[in-house]
């Protein structure tokens, strides 16, 4: 029997839990969640001050602590390193970083997209993620472990009609994440990808379905949801299992909740 001790494989819980794009959708709706369950040094980050105010008190009035927010824009790799080291410095510790950011781009048919839409997509919707997570890898070895969290999309997994582009960027986030989690496993790092389809009652899911092409491509969606149309608090629960104890040992997993639309 060997002698050595295995490193801690996840930290102790008690310091900051940071979750950028928290002020909305699924992000505030796991603060939230967060918060009932007595998880402490929650702060959110966004690029909207007055939507931020409003997050918190939303969160401090379902917990027992006020979070704290931060305005960050997560396409800024410089803001986003500075603003987590200022949270390390602050809470001693940051557990886990949730990344749940969203971008305004409505599914449309490739013949019908122009290269610059195509390429302003991928840079949209790629960038907060691959940002946040390179500065929480690199924030989270040095402290010696912690766990990441990034909302991707289904669209990473199922090819469909009209989400070329936004297929290519969320498969993009799925193995820049995965490659991470290789990387980062030595340092007690843990990096996982939560991939839902159609969330009701997010900004995101009301711009989809309010006319057109995206709307006749998501109502079609809800109806292969056999299990019930998936909402944010539904997305919430299994980023508060993964970023937990309980999930020690899970990492560089994609999964989905998606109420049954795909089962791939």
């Amino acid at each position: 029997m060997s002698d050595r001790v295995a490193a801690p494989s996840h930290p102790s819980a008690k310091g900051a839990t940071v979750i950028v794009g928290g002020t909305s959708g699924i992000g505030l709706a796991t603060a939230e969640l967060l918060a009932r369950e007595g998880r402490a040094g929650i702060v959110l980050m966004g690029r909207n001050a007055e939507r931020g105010a409003a997050a918190v008190s939303a969160v401090a009035a379902v917990g027992s602590a006020v979070p704290g927010f931060r305005r960050v824009d997560a396409g800024d790799p410089s803001a986003v390193a500075e603003a987590l080291s200022e949270v390390r410095d602050t809470h001693r510790h940051v557990d886990t970083v949730v990344c749940s950011t969203a971008a305004d781009f409505r599914p449309e048919l490739l013949h019908r997209c122009g290269p610059d839409e195509i390429v302003g997509a991928l840079r949209a919707l790629t960038e907060p993620p691959l940002i946040v997570t390179h500065a929480a890898l690199t924030l989270l070895r040095e402290q010696g472990g912690g766990c990441i969290v990034t909302v991707a999309s289904d669209a990473a997994k199922v090819p469909t009609p009209g989400e070329a582009a936004i297929g290519a960027a969320m498969a993009a986030i799925v193995m820049f994440s995965r490659v991470a989690a290789l990387e980062g496993k030595r340092d007690n790092v843990r990096v996982n990808v939560v991939t839902p389809s159609l969330v009701a009652g997010t900004p995101t899911s009301d711009a989809l379905l309010a006319d057109g092409f995206s709307r006749r491509l998501f109502e079609r969606a809800a109806e292969r949801a056999e299990l019930g149309i998936v909402v944010p608090q539904d997305v919430a629960e299994l980023i508060a299992f993964l970023s937990s104890p309980r999930a020690a040992k899970i990492t560089g997993q994609v999964l989905s909740v998606n109420g049954g639309v795909s089962v791939a």
